[in-house]
């Protein structure tokens, strides 16, 4: 299995609530962002997807909060993706404090829409390595 992909995301004000905690949609867009990151060091064109009728989609998400995460912290997003058979494949991502505690954890089901049909195409996988230049990255061995 691969290493997990990191990317550091500093905490910003406007991501809080009320109470001084980060907003849940903010852990989506930190978890979203972490991902992209990943695909793009990846070598993955985003444009050359679309261009190709493919693009991701995201059929669920679950946050499990494990610790508080207030204002001015600084967090690693550790991302990997899991590949299933079928259609759809899983990101897992560890939000962790810079002394390795767990502050949430990210789990997506994703798969890839042929845009011209509007389906999800089987073996995600395949297509993902097609575009990718180091499709190790994204937890795919290179093709032989």
């Amino acid at each position: 299995m691969a290493e997990p992909f990191r990317v550091t995301i500093d905490i910003r004000t406007d991501d809080l609530d009320i109470n001084g905690h980060v907003r849940g949609p903010a852990y989506l867009a930190y978890a979203d962002h972490a991902r992209w990151e990943c695909v793009w060091a990846a070598g993955v064109d985003p444009l050359a997807l679309k261009a190709g009728n493919l693009g991701p989609v995201n059929l669920e998400t679950t946050i499990r909060f494990r610790r508080e995460l207030r204002a001015r912290a600084r967090i690693d997003v550790l991302t990997r993706f899991d590949w299933e058979p079928g259609k759809v494949s899983r990101v897992v991502q560890d939000f962790l404090t810079p002394d390795g505690v767990v502050v949430a954890e990210v789990e997506s089901l994703s798969g890839l829409l042929d845009l011209e049909h509007r389906r999800l195409i089987p073996d995600p996988g395949r297509h993902w390595r097609k575009y990718a230049v180091r499709p190790e990255i994204l937890g795919l061995a290179r093709s032989s």
